[in-house]
């Protein structure tokens, strides 16, 4: 399954079949409890990580079934979940975004759906969601397609990403020197209960961190020497709020990346594309935050060659 491109360009992460298998266990059996009765409703393309590990893997580990849509559409969505009985929805947060910027309706508590299941709902619309919609149990998680653990909102608690059973900590980061500051015995400094920093992963025995078909770039994403000589930890790319008791909220990217409309953009990718054209010297790309919206919108500093 091919990466976000986190740094330079998207590459092929190797995927296991016990992690599949895993994704359905915890999300489709322990969090979400579906069973051969639950329908579940996925419009999210096949080839996202979303809907492959947290939809189909949810529906094969518990029998229950799939209602497939070719594509997400925000004028029909309520009216498919209505049409398949469906009793629970795959989601990205800016799907849930386009549905809450909808005008109200009568009818917007009047489905089948209890369940939703999905990554990325925002802090500031997440219980107004649950409310217009009669939303019983957000399945929120946090993972990527090479990471070597996810976190999971098991218990249904709100606004978080959830808890992982692997080892994680959440460090402190400068931003402007894009590394993570250190101690004066050179080791990682863990931020407070409350406080944003970058979540690594330890890389360790079943949490080792598989990597890239790419070897080389498999070890950029590695730490070493972090709380101790000699121990390696999988670094997420990711700035997350630490919560206390093992959860965590997603706050932010890192890396040459920005995240739009569900996806997440390499820059470096943009950037090669518009330097080959004629009139350009070098560009430099990256997101911008736009009010109401997730994620943000790409912008781009070029240079032309007739300014030189």
């Amino acid at each position: 399954m091919y990466s976000s491109g986190t740094t330079g360009l998207p590459k092929a992460a190797i995927q296991k079949h016990i992690g599949m298998a895993v994704y359905g266990l915890y999300y489709g059996f322990y969090a979400a409890q579906f069973t051969s009765n639950d329908i579940i409703y996925v419009c999210l393309p096949l080839f996202h990580g979303t809907a492959l590990a947290l939809g189909w893997a949810s529906a094969m580990s518990t029998g229950a079934a799939i209602a497939l849509s070719r594509k997400f559409s925000v004028s029909r969505f309520w009216e498919d979940i209505r049409k398949y009985n469906a009793t629970a929805f795959n989601y990205i947060g800016e799907l849930c975004r386009y549905l809450m910027n909808q005008k109200p309706h009568p009818n917007d508590s009047k489905n089948t759906v209890k369940t939703i299941i999905g990554v990325g709902l925002r802090p500031e619309i997440w219980k107004d969601f649950k409310k217009r919609f009669d939303i019983t149990r957000v399945i929120e998680s946090y993972g990527a397609s090479e990471g070597n653990a996810g976190f999971i909102n098991l218990l249904n608690f709100d606004c978080t990403a959830g808890f992982t059973v692997a080892q994680y900590a959440v460090v402190e980061y400068d931003i402007e020197n894009d590394e993570p500051i250190k101690n004066i015995k050179g080791y990682f400094k863990r931020v407070k209960i409350g406080e944003t920093g970058l979540l690594i992963i330890k890389s360790h025995g079943a949490y080792k961190f598989t990597g890239y078909t790419d070897k080389k770039a498999s070890e950029k994403k590695l730490f070493h020497n972090v709380f101790m000589e000699g121990d390696e930890w999988f670094n997420t790319g990711d700035l997350v709020r630490d919560q206390g008791c093992n959860h965590v909220q997603f706050v932010d990217r890192l890396g040459d990346t920005f995240r739009w409309k569900g996806h997440n953009v390499s820059t470096t990718e943009v950037e090669e594309v518009l330097n080959t054209h004629d009139d350009v010297l070098f560009s430099c790309v990256y997101g911008v935050k736009i009010p109401f919206t997730d994620g943000r919108a790409g912008m781009a500093a070029i240079v032309p060659k007739s300014s030189v």
